[in-house]
């Protein structure tokens, strides 16, 4: 499950309604209400890469602004832009021919190298689960940053609950290697 949206969602439903109508300041107010939100969850997908989050951030902006007029309301605006956005990334993925439903080979991940590794290091971690095969990357994110269900994720990326749970495995187990960590 997404994680919850902000408090401001009383007033995102008013500002939802007047940028339905072409109010361009009551959809910057949601833009600014939502962006760091949005933004987090497109970061971790890109691979951690700060240009492509932008892009992507942006486009997710974009196509919200052109389906605002079919929001129902039946979720917290947060949520179904949080939605979007995550959608807009998987998309991205897949459009670069790195579908994050294919496999790849656990030799291709690089090893970790001479010098011990401090897990505790945030850019290191961050660097290690951007180099994760996208498949494996997408389940990590969604399920342990983004705290989504498997049965979630297996709808959105179109795999079984169970492969859900395998690729998270395999992830886990992929950063314990890149890491060097010993099982």
């Amino acid at each position: 499950m997404p994680p919850p949206a902000p408090a401001a969602d009383s007033h995102d439903m008013d500002d939802v309604r007047a940028a339905s109508a072409g109010d361009r300041q009551a959809f910057q107010r949601l833009y600014r209400a939502h962006v760091d939100r949005v933004y987090g969850a497109v970061y971790r997908l890109a691979g951690y890469d700060h240009a492509r989050a932008e892009d992507l951030t942006q486009e997710a902006f974009v196509r919200a602004w052109q389906k605002l007029s079919g929001f129902r309301g039946d979720s917290a605006f947060g949520t179904w832009l949080y939605r979007l956005a995550v959608n807009v990334a998987l998309m991205d993925i897949r459009s670069r021919g790195a579908d994050p439903v294919t496999m790849m080979d656990e030799d291709d991940i690089p090893d970790h190298g001479d010098t011990p590794f401090c897990a505790a290091e945030r850019e290191e971690l961050e660097r290690a689960i951007g180099n994760l095969p996208p498949r494996a990357r997408a389940v990590l994110v969604l399920h342990d940053v983004e705290g989504w269900r498997h049965e979630e994720i297996g709808a959105e990326l179109g795999m079984a609950v169970g492969s859900s749970k395998a690729q998270l495995h395999r992830a886990r187990g992929l950063l314990r290697k890149v890491l060097g960590e010993r099982s």
